[in-house]
């Protein structure tokens, strides 16, 4: 149990530099989806739409990299070097994507129809973000969780205050003449948002200036190859998962009728944020299961302790997904606050479960890690984009987002399958499948129940909760004690 303390702290630690900058991040879709911002969801489809290339491309920008950091750090004796490749080969690649982005940005924003003014703004973030994954792997790496947790949560805080200040005061400011009538741009609000995100992003790589400053700037090539055959599958595999993610938005704006599309965007996307919360719990103890797994690799029977993390991922995963989908309508007014993006609230319960599977992926996702077996990954994750992209392009002429929905749910859940049947073959870890079955099957069923038989009957709904909790503790509580002990 000695390693669970590491790792419950470590995870405690990136917990608070993820879910509390993700909480104060809500309060950005309630500014987005109010009557004075983004009240009409297209607008609000407009800005999704650039979301979901931002995914796509950060993921390119780090081609894997970042993973491969973690695996050589912890296997190289000279960690030094390991640094200091994987940070000048980020940076040769994040400046040749920035100029050449820059040179044919016009032809990318004719290409994917996204206005060119917007286009410049995300090719700048880009780059700013692309810059800071070395030095925030290395502070993980490291075992520096504090400064990572500030670092991220000033970068939201920053963001959201200029969020605010662009989107609510600089209008009144503006009125009263003076400096800020010159700011001021009226029908400007998309601009302001990713002017937010510039600025914060930049003051993020001005923070980790030091970390350069101290670099030693050594390139290797042999390593460099190295860890780019490590890396290169992870690349593949972060790809297909942000078409799991993301690509579903853009999908629909090409598949729909230009008359409802971004609308129809925009009310999936503002629902969609009430499964933040799931996603919060599984990235949080993603951050801080990663290093973990690599560091205890060598340990004597590390299975059993890998065992013991999902069933209390699980555990804690499945009071989290009863927990939202039976308070769901209570929450969605505070979250979404124009009535016109709750048709869409259908989809909470399906999303939630979605990102749930793929929290369990993550875990599962040891052996291949672990192994050298990254091509799995990859191909794991393709499986799962091609499960998206098929149902979605089947289906979304009719069904519109809730195919998104579905089609998200079915990829994340044969991933999950699929990476645990090669698990069992190449990295045997003893699962106790029966109470993992047993809390997934009955917080499945209770939130069906709640959601879609007893919606806002909150007698029935909390009951069903307090008899979920007191079935995770009375099973769970020998576990719980020796956690709580040390």
């Amino acid at each position: 149990m000695s390693g669970f303390k590491s790792l419950f702290k470590q995870t405690f630690i990136y917990g608070l530099a993820t879910v509390l900058p993700r909480m104060l991040s809500f309060l950005l879709v309630p500014l987005y989806t109010s009557e004075a911002v983004l009240a009409n969801p297209a607008e609000y489809g407009k800005v999704s739409v650039i979301f979901s290339y931002f995914v796509l491309f950060n993921v390119i920008l780090a081609y894997g990299m970042e993973t491969a950091f973690f695996r050589f750090f912890n296997k190289e004796e000279d960690k030094d070097k390991v640094v200091s490749t994987s940070t000048i080969s980020l940076i040769v690649s994040s400046l040749g994507f920035f100029i050449l982005a820059l040179v044919f940005q016009n032809q990318i924003a004719s290409f994917i129809d996204i206005d060119v003014k917007y286009i410049n703004l995300v090719i700048w973030i880009l780059l700013l973000d692309a810059l800071v994954i070395i030095p925030f792997a290395w502070l993980r790496a490291n075992e520096k969780p504090m400064r990572y947790a500030v670092i991220k949560i000033l970068n939201v805080v920053i963001n959201i205050g200029l969020n605010l200040f662009f989107l609510l005061a600089l209008k009144d400011l503006a009125e009263g003449g003076g400096m800020f009538e010159n700011i001021y741009k009226p029908n400007f609000e998309i601009s302001y948002i990713f002017i937010a995100n510039l600025v914060a992003s930049a003051f993020t790589l001005l923070l980790m200036a030091s970390f350069y400053a101290k670099l030693k700037y050594k390139f290797d090539s042999s390593l460099w190859k190295q860890m780019m055959k490590y890396a290169i599958p992870v690349l593949i595999a972060g790809i297909a998962f942000s078409i799991n993610e993301t690509f579903d938005r853009i999908l629909l704006k090409e598949l729909l009728p230009a008359d409802i599309a971004e609308n129809d965007i925009g009310m999936y996307s503002a629902c969609y944020k009430l499964a933040l919360f799931m996603t919060l719990f599984a990235t949080a103890y993603r951050l801080g299961i990663e290093p973990y797994f690599f560091s205890h690799a060598k340990t004597k029977n590390p299975q059993k302790n890998y065992a013991n993390i999902l069933e209390f991922f699980v555990a804690f995963g499945s009071i989290i997904l009863l927990a939202v989908v039976v308070f769901a309508d209570v929450l969605k007014p505070f979250i979404i606050r124009s009535e016109a993006y709750w048709e869409a609230m259908w989809i909470v319960p399906i999303i939630l479960l979605a990102n749930f599977c793929l929290g369990i992926y993550h875990n599962l996702s040891v052996w291949y890690k672990i192994t050298d077996r990254t091509r799995f990954g990859a191909y794991i994750s393709v499986v799962g984009a091609l499960v998206t992209l098929a149902i979605n392009f089947i289906f979304i002429e009719t069904y519109s987002y809730q195919a998104s929905a579905v089609a998200t749910l079915v990829a994340y859940a044969v991933m999950m399958l699929l990476s645990y049947y090669f698990g069992r073959k190449y990295y045997p870890i003893p699962y106790n499948l029966k109470k993992i079955g047993l809390y997934l099957s009955i917080s499945i069923g209770l939130s069906a129940l709640s959601f879609y038989q007893y919606r806002e009957n909150y007698v029935i709904g909390i009951a069903m909760l307090i008899v979920f909790l007191g079935l995770v503790i009375m099973l769970e509580k020998n576990q719980l004690k020796q956690v709580l002990k040390r």
